[in-house]
């Protein structure tokens, strides 16, 4: 979440980002905001100096004890009791505000980085680079949706029998390129520096605070009323809650963290044929890269990760696309977020697989995220994640651009961990 005091210095720096997301009536919202932080600090002067006066009198009782002067003692008691009501009260009231003012920064999103555009959704994106050919397919070429069942590798109707739309069960080949996938990027993660974490996929609300899917996302994850748990909807969440509450010395920087798990969404509102086959899923795989910088080079970590991202996709031989995602299309939480979208032949689409994000000090602020200096002073840090990478849509690909009249021909960098070259 947003920083009152950083608000309070640059109210029109905050005004500015707002207007590039959209919000409406944003003036308002930060006037409401720091007008509720003014409440609270008001309280707060008020409470400290009832308790100061407090303890002021209750010093006074022993002495005139002493000096043999117990009515006065007495009617003094009387006034500290008095004053132990009042401060009960403003206490209440103090925590009322604090909650308010709480709730308020937990409704405000991110400010955009200064390079990131206005615009209002996905058209407004900046394109920043693409790269390879896209294939030329051979007549009667298909979508994967058609490919899955021909090959008998993907079953969308046994998942439907076993838990509902969007739960697809993997068969032979198809389980197998799932696992080289795996293993292909854990094992480049590895390479780069990254220290592989196997957390929980589920978590409870204060995780989903502490990364901002909650109060955000509440209505796209799965929760367990009885448990008041969470099905991650990526490995994000459950990483980067490692560190929540930690203090880290400056030395310890940065640090890199990769995750293999399964992530759930509901995908409320998902329609149409761009969410056929594995488009978009209740259940998929992933790998999430997350790190954890200084402030001063946390954006030339977006950058290499950026790098490494665009780096696995041309192991895999996909045509690709960076964007930089406009205001109005970014993350609730980022600042600033690359999306790498593949060439989906078939299908004749861009697809989304993987997005880049740095969320500056808006998670590290809820986490209480923070590191010491040389000088020992504590400051907060910056966060960052990747998808390095998100399956479905990586297969999608593989298979509708690699398809042949004989069969469908695997990257050669994956064939030593499915164990076959071809599918057919």
């Amino acid at each position: 979440m947003l920083q009152v005091a950083q608000i309070r210095t640059d109210k029109d720096k905050a005004v500015k980002g707002l207007v590039k997301r959209n919000v409406a009536n944003p003036e308002k919202l930060i006037d409401e905001l720091i007008s509720l932080d003014d409440d609270r600090k008001e309280l707060q002067t008020q409470l400290d100096a009832v308790l100061a006066e407090s303890n002021q009198i209750a010093k006074s009782i022993g002495a005139l004890m002493q000096q043999g002067k117990k009515q006065e003692a007495e009617q003094v008691k009387l006034k500290t009791s008095e004053l132990k009501q009042q401060s009960k009260a403003l206490q209440d009231e103090l925590q009322q505000k604090e909650k308010l003012l709480l709730d308020s920064l937990y409704q405000i999103p991110n400010i955009p980085h200064a390079d990131v555009k206005e615009g209002k959704g996905a058209d407004d994106n900046e394109l920043i680079l693409e790269h390879g050919q896209k294939p030329v397919l051979h007549p009667g070429n298909t979508p994967h949706w058609d490919l899955i069942k021909k090959y008998d590798i993907i079953d969308f109707d046994l998942g439907v029998k076993i838990s509902g739309a969007g739960f697809p069960v993997y068969k032979g080949k198809g389980a197998r390129l799932q696992r080289a996938m795996l293993n292909f990027f854990l094992d480049e993660a590895e390479k780069q520096g990254f220290k592989e974490i196997q957390p929980p996929i589920l978590i409870n609300e204060a995780s989903g605070i502490g990364t901002g899917q909650l109060p955000d996302k509440e209505g796209q994850m799965y929760h367990d009323e009885s448990t008041d748990l969470y099905l991650i909807p990526t490995a994000e969440v459950p990483v980067t809650n490692i560190y929540r509450d930690v203090i880290l010395d400056e030395q310890e920087l940065p640090v890199k963290l990769a995750a293999y798990t399964p992530c759930f969404r509901k995908e409320a509102g998902s329609w149409g044929a761009h969410v056929r086959g594995l488009n978009r899923l209740h259940q998929f795989d992933k790998v999430e890269i997350v790190q954890i910088h200084h402030p001063d080079n946390s954006y030339k970590a977006l950058e290499e990760m950026s790098t490494y991202v665009q780096g696995l996709l041309k192991k895999l031989e996909l045509p690709y696309r960076v964007l930089r995602l406009c205001g109005g299309d970014m993350g609730f939480t980022s600042a600033m977020t690359y999306d790498m979208e593949v060439w989906s032949a078939a299908q004749e689409r861009w697809l989304e697989v993987s997005s880049v994000s740095n969320f500056e000090t808006y998670q590290s602020n809820r986490l209480k995220l923070r590191y010491k200096d040389a000088d020992n002073k504590k400051h907060l840090l910056h966060t960052l994640n990747g998808s390095a990478l998100a399956f479905p849509r990586i297969l999608a690909a593989i298979l509708e651009n690699n398809q042949t009249e004989k069969g469908i021909h695997i990257p050669e960098v994956l064939r030593p961990y499915a164990g076959f070259e071809w599918i057919d």
